[in-house]
This record gives C-alpha cells, structure tokens and sequence, in this order.
C-alpha cells in the first residue's frame, strides 16, 4: 500500500538522487543489462494494454485541485502539510497503511543533512513521529509499510557531497530486527543501489536494483520465503534490451504497480495484474509518467511530468479502473507535486516544493460527504 520519492523535481533520464539515493519517484535510467540467471520471472501472458484516457487542465482551490478526466469523476481533497521539526526544509510522505500510519523521512541527502527514516502515527503532530533507520547507516528512508505493523525501505553508509551513494533495502516485522536485503546478482552498479519500496499484507515487498550498465530491474522478495522474482515487460526482451523498470508499489491481491522505460525511450507507468494482465498507463501528453503506489482497489497514484528541462512542471495523479486519470496538485505546491501512496480508504500521502524552495510532506483526505 504504498508508496515511494521529487525534486524531487523525481524525474528524468537517468534517476534523480538524494544523498545517493535515487529516490522513489524519479525517472531512473534507461540502459539495459542481462538479467541475472538466478532470477525467476513473474507470469506473464499478456500483451501490454495502453491507457490513454483524456486528463483535463488543473484547477487549483484553497482546499483541493480536483481534476476530472473525461470519463472520471472530480474528487476534492483536504490538504494537510506534515513536516517533522528536525528538518522542516526537506520531508517526504512515501506510504500510508489503513490505520493512518505513515512512512517517511527528513533531510535532503546533502552532505551533512543526510535522510533520517520516521513512522507518523494519528493524530500527527511532533509527539507522533517514531524514528526509523538502519542500525550503523548514515542514511535511511523509510518507503513503504503494511498493515501488520511490517516496514521496508533502504539505507546507506554513506552521505557523500557528490551524492552517490551506496543504497541496501531493508525490512522490518511489526517494530522488530532489521534485515538487509540485496538481489541476487553479479552485475551491481558501482556503488550498489538497491532498494525495497512496498510491502502487502502477506509479507510480499518490491523494489529494484541498478545493474552495471545503468538499468533498474524490477522484482518481488517474499520476505518468508526469501524468494526474489523479476518483474518484467511482456513482450519485451529480458536480456540485455530488457527495459529499465521499477517496482514500486504491491497490494493485497499481488497486483504490482511501478514505471518503465518503453522501446521509444518513453517513462511509462504500469500495473501489473497478478493474474496476467500488464496496463500501460499514460498521461496523454505527459512527457513521463510515474506510478508509486496502489490500493487493494486498484487505484493507482503517481506522478506525471508536463515538458522538459527547466520549463517542466510535477502534477500527482490518481488512476482507477473505472474513472481513467485525476490530477492532484497540493494548493501550495502547483506543478511541484508528487504523490507516493494510497490506502483503501483513498487517502494520499506525498511532497511538494513550497514558495520559499521548501519540500513538504502533506496528506490530502477524500471530503466525504
């Protein structure tokens, strides 16, 4: 139910990092490598379907920026900025569970401000953050959370000035021991990056890691087995050409969301059926687009990207079955918005860059009539 990170503004060819970290959210690169002969492969019969539904312009209010598409219905939203008090310059919301609980961090990644991972529990407020990193790492982030009390995320030894970073994923039952955890592979980057970004119920987590030739490869890690198998593109290659792909986000039912580099170059997001079917979904005219989280309902959140270079702008989205896209622009944050994570209920969790260069975390709560 999840989650994961902006510039952070989190996208571009190749991933955009805090502190080393390439954060959740971002476009990561897009070259290819072999897949590791230990790794196994999801099923995966069916051809990828593209979504295209018409998204309409932003229209931003005091309490929300309900966006409706041409077949989706608007839905105004409740915004509500969280920010720990020990770094109220850089925080970013990346998961949030069915009992309010929220995944996160603060600090930018820069040297000396490094990425300290926190629980927040209802009712937010300074006294409800719980910290939450790695035993001996220098950085961590908390990315995603169940509703069994189970964490994930990635950690790192290091916070260097030129930001990289080695990364680690990272797990840990109901408050419990961590443990690390890495892909089986001999083809890492150098530094390795290799992170956890989601978790279901049923102790299944997905992440990525980085190979030597610059490519994210997407996989699950079933935490009690400790079972990894690739995620991958129905029909497309899964060698050397394979895409760059990112797991992001699993609920209840294994269906898998995540984003990936397409034959044209393109960012794409994805959801993964557990049962076959592989969705392709595209903000139409958005130059990427992005999916971070996903609930057992299969709403998909994200964020996509308008333009290129300096003139681009960050819109979140929210994505169903039935009502196509909705864009989602924190009032205060307009074209600097990412969402990360989705529960049952609908609520999101996600940052924006404030006026004053600031990264936010906020909440934005359905307004249930």
């Amino acid at each position: 139910m999840r989650k994961i990170s902006r510039t952070r503004a989190r996208l571009a060819a190749a991933a955009t990092a805090v502190g080393g970290f390439a954060i959740v959210g971002t476009a990561l690169a897009t070259m290819a490598s072999a897949v590791p002969a230990s790794a196994g492969t999801l099923t995966a019969t069916a051809t990828p379907t593209v979504i295209t539904t018409p998204i309409a312009t932003p229209t931003a209010t005091s309490t929300a920026t309900p966006i409706a598409t041409s077949t989706g219905t608007a839905t105004a939203y409740r915004f509500s900025t969280l920010d720990n008090a020990n770094d109220v310059t850089f925080n970013q919301l990346l998961g949030i569970n069915n009992s309010g609980v929220i995944a996160g961090y603060f600090g930018s990644g820069a040297a000396g401000s490094p990425n300290k991972g926190y629980r927040l529990f209802p009712p937010y407020g300074q006294r409800n953050y719980a910290n939450e990193n790695f035993p001996g790492s220098v950085q961590t982030q908390v990315t995603g959370l169940n509703d069994e009390g189970d964490t994930v995320g990635f950690w790192s030894s290091m916070n260097n000035a030129n930001l990289v970073n080695d990364n680690f994923g990272f797990y840990e039952i109901n408050g419990h021991k961590f443990h690390s955890v890495q892909f089986p592979t001999g083809d890492n980057a150098a530094p390795p990056v290799d992170q956890l970004l989601g978790i279901n119920d049923h102790d299944i987590a997905v992440g990525f890691y980085i190979n030597g030739q610059g490519s994210n490869r997407g996989y699950t890690f079933n935490i009690r087995t400790k079972q990894f198998t690739r995620v991958l593109v129905p029909g497309y290659p899964t060698g050397t050409a394979g895409p760059s792909l990112t797991a992001s986000a699993i609920n209840n039912h294994g269906d898998i969301a995540g984003f990936y580099t397409d034959a044209n170059g393109n960012t794409d997001a994805f959801l993964d059926y557990k049962h076959g079917q592989f969705l392709t979904l595209d903000v139409p005219g958005a130059s990427a687009t992005q999916a971070f989280g996903v609930n057992d309902h299969d709403e998909v959140v994200g964020a996509y990207t308008d333009g290129t270079g300096s003139s681009a702008t960050m819109h979140g989205f929210t994505w169903t079955p039935g009502g196509g896209f909705v864009s989602v622009d924190e009032p205060q944050g307009q074209g600097t918005t990412t969402i990360n994570g989705v529960n049952d209920a609908g609520d999101l969790v996600g940052f924006y860059v404030d006026a004053v260069a600031n990264t936010d975390g906020f909440t934005a709560i359905p307004v249930r009539s």
